[in-house]
């Protein structure tokens, strides 16, 4: 239980969040989910309604305590080091705000963790996904649609959802796409003649119409196609293919971007295709080998 203050001010951190920061409505719904989890165990951990006043006395050994209690029910290293960042970020708001000292929270350590490296697919085995998705589907028009979303997503380097977020007003296809992405950061993506090939083709067998503002991909009833549809026509075809687990619509975007890499794009350029905010992410993205990622630097670099 927290107070009305305590309460007040946490709405205005995530509006603050929202609007300045430009953090997804997901993004926020998991903030404001942590940060009630913690305070929530404050309150029993300490025996009273946590306030303005009682936080800004959480001490180290309280912060061990929650840190041991996560642990102790089962939330893994990686949602306990989210769950921390987020705490940590809205005390640093509030301590400012409140004027008083929050080093308790913040000099607190976040579990460590192996960060799973995505697994992006060949450039042959990348081709064969998309050619097998099409043959899955009975409908011709069916499976020229599942055909032009594995293509977007490997050909444009678009996240699931924004392939899926196209609506009648972007076809024909132009030459680049105005995407906005997480967090509603925009960016502008080429698009390859495959792609629009690929949408044509599928425009040109779908039964429904195409209407401005409805959704270009449309599921077998003309609702929005969701999300599932595809990754279970991948996880078919990549049974097909004998690919592993990890070849999901996720892995076609790993996928361009380890391929533009490969072949001697810009990791600045790609990290703006992308829309990473932050170019560690788009390392991570890329499974290139140390080697080319120096042959690509000597080449590039202007005191090479």
């Amino acid at each position: 239980m927290i107070s009305p203050a305590l309460g007040n001010a946490l709405t205005a951190w995530l509006d603050h969040q929202r609007a300045l920061a430009g953090a997804a409505d997901n993004t926020i719904k998991a903030y404001q989910t942590d940060v009630l989890g913690f305070l929530s165990f404050m309150t029993q951990h300490n025996g009273e309604t946590q306030g303005l006043g009682p936080v800004a006395r959480i001490s180290v050994r309280d912060m061990r305590s929650w840190m041991a209690h996560e642990r102790g029910r089962g939330v893994g290293a990686r949602s306990l080091a989210r769950a921390l960042s987020a705490v940590k970020s809205f005390y640093r708001w509030l301590a400012e705000r409140e004027d008083f000292e929050a080093t308790a929270v913040l000099s607190t350590r976040a579990p460590k963790f192996q960060r799973k490296l995505p697994r992006p697919l060949a450039e042959d085995a990348a081709s064969a996904m998309i050619d097998t998705v099409e043959l899955q589907a009975r409908d011709p028009w069916v499976a020229a649609r599942d055909a032009a979303v594995v293509t977007l997503l490997y050909g444009c380097g678009l996240r699931i959802s924004e392939a899926l977020g196209l609506t009648g007003r972007d076809v024909p296809l132009p030459d680049v796409l105005r995407i906005i992405g997480k967090g509603g950061k925009e960016r502008i993506v080429p698009v390859i003649e495959a792609a629009k090939e690929a949408v044509v083709s599928y425009q040109r067998l779908c039964p429904y119409p195409v209407e401005t503002d409805a959704p270009l991909f449309r599921a077998i009833r003309g609702g929005p196609l969701s999300p599932r549809a595809i990754q279970k026509v991948m996880e078919q075809a990549r049974l097909q293919l004998g690919l592993p687990a990890t070849a999901t619509p996720h892995a076609m975007r790993h996928s361009f971007a380890t391929h533009l890499l490969e072949a001697g794009g810009d990791l600045r350029t790609i990290q703006e295709l992308l829309g990473h905010a932050s170019l560690s992410t788009t390392q991570a993205y890329t499974a290139v080998d140390t080697a080319h990622l120096m042959d690509v630097y000597d080449k590039a670099h202007p005191k090479a």
